[in-house]
């Protein structure tokens, strides 16, 4: 089996890097974590959530998956975000997606990769709510990319409708739901105007953010 020494070189040599940075990095970081953001991403070695937005370590708090998928009984992110939320207090969750996703790309034309299968259903089921206006678009990679967007919008909106969420806001906990996507070809991110602050605003806002992306085309 090939060692891994390599990494841990890079890990030295990152570790002495900040050091003659900022000599004091590693002690504040172990004193706590008080993040105002947590991001639900995909697992994508592409899509490194601090090095896209240039923050460092402590200030981002991080849920990755295949295809950036939030699920109601899925008690992995269920977990990160009650404890983002009730223990953290962290005034923002981001669901970023990226163009270009592997998995997107798969529940849209229906490939049968395994076990994974099962997971990318949620997709399809965003593919098939949203599938008048998929065959509109020619193309299999705006196709693919257009699908991107609609997962990351309703990804948004199954965040908003967790207890986690919706108690917070009841007790009038700050807290707003951005959805974004990632550009692997040019480094940038996108705002797909879904911001939610409210459980009132859920409906009006789903609607103008799908009407933003059909403007857009």
């Amino acid at each position: 089996m090939k060692s891994l020494q390599h990494l841990i070189d890079r890990n030295r040599a990152w570790a002495e890097a900040v050091n003659r940075r900022d000599p004091d990095f590693f002690e504040r970081l172990a004193q706590q974590q008080s993040p105002q953001y947590l991001w639900i991403g995909c697992s994508d070695s592409r899509v490194p959530a601090n090095e896209i937005v240039g923050l460092p370590p402590g200030e981002l708090f991080v849920h990755r998956n295949v295809a950036n998928v939030v699920v109601h009984t899925d008690l992995n992110c269920l977990t990160v975000m009650q404890f983002a939320v009730d223990v953290l207090k962290v005034r923002h969750i981001i669901v970023c997606g990226h163009y270009g996703c592997s998995g997107v790309r798969a529940a849209l034309a229906g490939e049968k990769i395994g076990l994974s299968d099962n997971w990318l259903r949620h997709v399809q089921d965003v593919r098939e709510r949203h599938s008048a206006a998929l065959a509109a678009i020619d193309g299999a990679v705006p196709r693919a990319s257009r699908l991107c967007e609609f997962n990351v919008i309703e990804q948004v909106t199954h965040v908003c409708q967790t207890s986690i969420v919706r108690e917070a806001w009841d007790r009038g906990q700050p807290l707003a739901i951005h959805g974004w996507i990632y550009g692997l070809d040019n480094g940038l991110v996108r705002d797909l105007e879904y911001t939610v602050s409210a459980g009132g605003e859920v409906g009006s806002r789903y609607a103008a953010a799908l009407d933003n992306l059909t403007a857009a085309r």
